[in-house]
């Protein structure tokens, strides 16, 4: 069974090209069972139309995706979106999810303050911190995100590592931790397999992380990260032997926000 691909961009949030329509055709020809539409939420600290939608096409993105429902009978396509976690905007992220029927909310932390950790015109910024704090501080974000109950899946869960950084410290301790929170919190992860198309070579999270958040009952689900339509679905083969290799038999879906639960 082809796995269902729920992490997939568009050219509304400034830094993914194809239209929408082909991303859907991409996951059709790969038989896909259902794909899931998942851009940038509007960002609130900053105005950079480059890493998200801007706030007048988020009832745009939401119509479009709509019209592809209704042009592809007989194909699921969910309504996604991803949120980043920003500590004092959490009211206007509310209030935006609100607004629109989501199947699903991703949750992702791409800053500490205002250093987009992620992005590469900043990642000279990892020269001049302490690894082993920025592990610390980015994963306490990420429980603080579950906590909030705003989200349905992390996404990405150690995308801190995205240019090849290590703790110099055995930090399974802090892993664990971040295990217990998504379970207590009903959060999900997601596999990501867009870590292997950046600096680290590797899927997002790794399996040290990957078996501890298995030892702590936390589901998965699966997503590309695509930017452009060649990208649905790719490494998928792999993403299923990751899950495999860390102990997990099935995985979930989404609709209304509702897991349902699959079989891997």
């Amino acid at each position: 069974m082809i796995l269902p691909d729920y992490h997939i961009h568009t050219p509304f949030c400034g830094h993914a090209s194809g239209d929408m329509k082909e991303y859907v055709a991409a996951a059709r020809k790969l038989g896909m069972p259902e794909m899931g539409f998942a851009d940038h939420l509007p960002l609130f600290h900053i105005d950079d139309r480059t890493l998200a939608m801007s706030h007048e096409d988020l009832p745009r993105y939401v119509d479009r995706v709509q019209a592809l429902r209704e042009a592809n009978p007989g194909f699921t396509i969910r309504l996604g979106i991803e949120a980043d976690y920003i500590a004092r905007h959490l009211e206007d992220v509310a209030r935006d999810l609100a607004l629109y029927p989501f199947d699903y909310v991703y949750g992702s932390v791409h800053f500490i303050g205002d250093w987009g950790i992620d992005q590469s015109r900043f990642k000279f910024e990892f020269e001049r911190r302490d690894i082993d704090e920025v592990y610390q501080i980015y994963f306490e974000h990420v429980m603080a995100a579950a906590r909030t109950g705003l989200f349905d899946v992390m996404t990405h869960l150690d995308v801190v590592k995205k240019y090849g950084h290590r703790p110099a410290a055995d930090i399974s301790n802090l892993y664990h931790e971040v295990g217990e929170t998504l379970s207590k919190s009903d959060v999900a992860i997601e596999l990501n397999s867009s870590g292997l198309r950046k600096p680290v070579a590797e899927i997002y999270p790794g399996l040290e992380l990957l078996k501890i958040m298995r030892s702590h009952g936390v589901p998965i689900t699966f997503g590309s990260d695509a930017h452009k339509p060649s990208q649905v679905g790719k490494d998928f083969d792999k993403l299923r032997g990751h899950a495999r290799a860390a102990g997990y038999e099935d995985y979930v879906g989404f609709q209304g926000r509702e897991r349902v639960p699959r079989p891997l």
